[in-house]
């Protein structure tokens, strides 16, 4: 069967706990797993981080694996009764406060963001089932509006889409719980409610290299600074459901399809997430509009789609990753796919590196290679010669685990373990064992190599080679 190109991100949960149910969402095409630290405890990470390992060893294929942080999620605190009704067209009070809110007074235990409030700035409460407008700044309190109605209960989550708020991306929770993540071995720390690129830097400094950074994109100010988000940050995640709540309906399709060009030209991995096959949740088959909604995010480029709840809770987990499967393959079928498929995204003034890259995808399509075989030591040059969204496909060969699981993340790539090469004829041979093994090249098919010339070298990828099967 020929390889998929658009990988399959799946969430850890109650239903993919079982050992012999994570190895079947692995047989049925997962990718890479997704730690959700909004839920779960440190032991519950614990133990599904040594069953992915243990399923990735059995299935003899690179998995990765990311931690997604919390964030900074602003809610409302708590009411005499455990809630209020909002009444259409009322006017309510805001205050800085951890004390019990009553009717007509909502107390938030976040001084900064009443700070931040300024009058004609929208809150929307409770995932955006109930609005208010400012209309009226004090020195400790704001009165605000009712737009939309509803009954608020304790702890909702509030968005504030008019504005950026002065809080840091990573909460102490977050703090302690990347710490926790990196202990564990995962490869890429997810970041929430990033608004400025300085939100990545930071958490890049607590990382150290020893994972790499998705900045999540589900705030209008940081659709603002997305080209500098993307620059900073080694992937970047499509999140479209606070996205969703902060901006008009009709906005998220043109801002999904913003972010992933934008990450495409900066040759960064992108996730699309949230919703995309929700109703099987429960059902056993999608609607066609979630159908749509996936092939949609593959038809725009996307590196990897992503199931929430359908496996983290969800009834029919390997249904959903079986039927995700399905829709990529058929839109990777698909002559119009590659019509439009934006290609030839590398900037003129880049490396060497990435003009190798770009010839090799040149190469591969007038002579018809059967695949691109990258030597890679941290995985950038398969990742150069993914974003050229070769036909053929990039098989990366690397001395480590670590960035076989990273490229477990990036379109088209299917990654191998493999010693370092010393010299061209080894680097020949290793290659060919390669494409023979994982069964993409046969006698008499033409394959391209890059490599970086002298051997052992990171970040020198200087070399083409085309190799016939003998």
């Amino acid at each position: 069967m020929r390889a998929r190109d658009c990988k399959i991100v799946a969430t850890m949960g109650p239903a993919s706990d079982p050992p012999e149910r994570l190895a079947m969402l692995i047989q049925a095409g997962v990718d890479c797993f997704r730690l959700n630290f909004s839920h779960g405890s440190k032991d519950d990470h614990a133990r599904r981080m040594a069953s992915i390992r243990a399923a990735e060893a059995h299935a003899g294929a690179a998995v990765g694996v990311f931690a997604d942080l919390q964030g900074p999620k602003i809610r409302v605190g708590s009411f005499e009764g455990g809630e209020i009704k909002l009444k259409f067209n009322e006017t309510v009070t805001l205050e800085a406060s951890t004390e019990t809110g009553q009717q007509g007074l909502i107390r938030l235990p976040h001084a900064e963001l009443v700070d931040a409030l300024e009058e004609g700035d929208i809150l929307k409460l409770d995932d955006g089932k109930m609005q208010l407008t400012i209309i009226e700044r004090g020195r400790t309190q704001v009165k605000a509006r009712v737009d939309f109605g509803g009954v608020l209960k304790n702890q909702k989550g509030v968005n504030v889409p008019t504005r950026r708020i002065p809080i840091s991306a990573l909460t102490d929770k977050d703090r302690e719980d990347l710490a926790y993540a990196l202990d564990l071995g995962v490869d890429y720390i997810a970041l929430s409610f990033v608004q400025h690129p300085e939100d990545v830097h930071e958490a890049k400094a607590l990382i150290k290299d020893r994972a790499g950074v998705i900045a999540k994109i589900e705030k209008p100010s940081a659709l603002q600074q997305i080209e500098a988000i993307v620059e900073a940050a080694d992937a970047v995640m499509v999140a479209r459901g606070d996205l969703g709540v902060e901006l008009p309906p009709e906005q998220v399709p043109i801002a999904q399809r913003k972010i992933i060009r934008t990450a495409r030209a900066a040759g960064k991995p992108v996730i699309v997430a949230t919703h995309m096959l929700e109703s099987m949740v429960e059902a056993a088959t999608p609607t066609r509009a979630e159908a749509s909604d996936v092939a949609t995010a593959v038809y725009q480029g996307a590196d990897a789609v992503m199931l929430s709840a359908e496996s983290a809770v969800g009834r029919h987990p390997q249904s959903a990753v079986a039927i995700m499967d399905r829709i990529i393959r058929a839109v990777e079928d698909d002559e119009e796919y590659w019509a439009s498929l934006p290609r030839d995204m590398t900037p003129p003034q880049d490396t060497t590196a990435d003009a190798i890259a770009l010839s090799a995808r040149h190469i591969a399509d007038v002579i018809g290679c059967k695949t691109i075989v990258a030597y890679t030591a941290t995985g950038s040059s398969a990742i150069r010669v993914a974003r050229e969204r070769p036909r053929c496909g990039v098989i990366g060969l690397t001395p480590f685990i670590e960035t076989a699981r990273k490229l477990a993340l990036v379109w088209g790539v299917r990654s191998m373990v493999t010693d370092d090469v010393h010299n061209v004829e080894e680097m020949v041979e290793k290659a060919d064992a390669a494409v023979r093994k994982l069964g993409v090249a046969e006698v008499g098919d033409r394959v391209a190599i890059i490599a970086g010339i002298p051997f052992g070298r990171a970040g020198k990828t200087n070399t083409i080679r085309v190799l016939r099967l003998e």
